[in-house]
């Protein structure tokens, strides 16, 4: 199973990235997102996010820690968003 098959909805890929983000670790969240913007066409969310290809790469390998705007604006490509819940 591909990642792209586990997350074609953004439901999906809300789903995932919330189980990453509860790891609390800005790399694997930079990974987690580079492995989706590669399912889902590197070039398309480029031109979604407004960012160039090398920008996105750069930004998502394994280990990098984006800026916000990065995160923020690859998340939106991919039909998603950030919001703030209580803590539980």
């Amino acid at each position: 199973m591909t990642v792209k098959s586990m997350t074609d909805s953004p439901e999906d890929i809300a789903g995932h990235l919330s189980r990453v983000m509860q790891n609390h670790d800005p790399a694997l969240l930079a990974a987690a997102l580079g492995s989706l913007a590669k399912a889902h066409g590197m070039t398309r969310v480029a031109e979604e996010s407004g960012l160039t290809r090398e920008a996105l790469y750069k930004a998502l390998r394994p280990g990098a820690q984006p800026r916000f705007e990065t995160v923020q604006r690859v998340m939106q490509a991919l039909g998603v968003e950030l919001r703030v819940v209580p803590a539980s």
